[in-house]
């Protein structure tokens, strides 16, 4: 289900299936080439739209294909910012551990995390952790990447 609010703007729902990820991924790369967004950026928004998604659908619903997952668009001049958000209890970031300690090295827990944060800009999670806000700044043509008075 989509619906647009404005131009830029717009709001997906979907089951918890793993196999709508990608289907959304393009969906947001084909807005992002609209608005001519660099490679590079849409790779990042790509990666960490990804991780976010599966996280969502995996650990947050799941897997239940009865619930569902929110994904909330905006697609600004100086910047793109998604929201996702699923229908389970929430978690706390800050509990999951750093995957670049040298005892988890080998463990899966906290790479998704680590990616999101990495390739986007700013990562807000909303209480009670199953919701997370991502920004990614956009470069000015030839320059350094925008900035507003809040820092995104």
């Amino acid at each position: 289900m989509r619906t647009a609010s404005q131009e830029g703007t717009f709001e997906l729902t979907i089951a918890s299936d793993p196999s709508e990820v990608q289907r959304i991924q393009d969906y947001i790369e084909e807005q992002l080439k609209h608005h001519e967004f660099e490679d590079r950026d849409i790779f990042s928004i790509r990666l960490a739209l990804e991780e976010a998604l599966v996280n969502a659908i995996k650990h947050g619903n799941q897997l239940d294909r009865t619930k569902k997952v929110h994904i909330r668009c905006a697609i600004k001049p100086d910047r793109f910012e998604v929201g996702v958000a699923d229908e389970g209890p929430g978690f706390n970031p800050e509990e999951v551990p750093d995957p670049l300690c040298d005892e988890n090295l080998e463990r899966p827990c906290g790479r998704g995390l680590f990616l999101i944060r990495h390739y986007m800009t700013d990562v807000i999670y909303h209480p009670p952790g199953n919701h997370l806000t991502m920004y990614k700044l956009r470069k000015a043509r030839g320059s350094q990447p925008y900035l507003n008075g809040t820092g995104h």
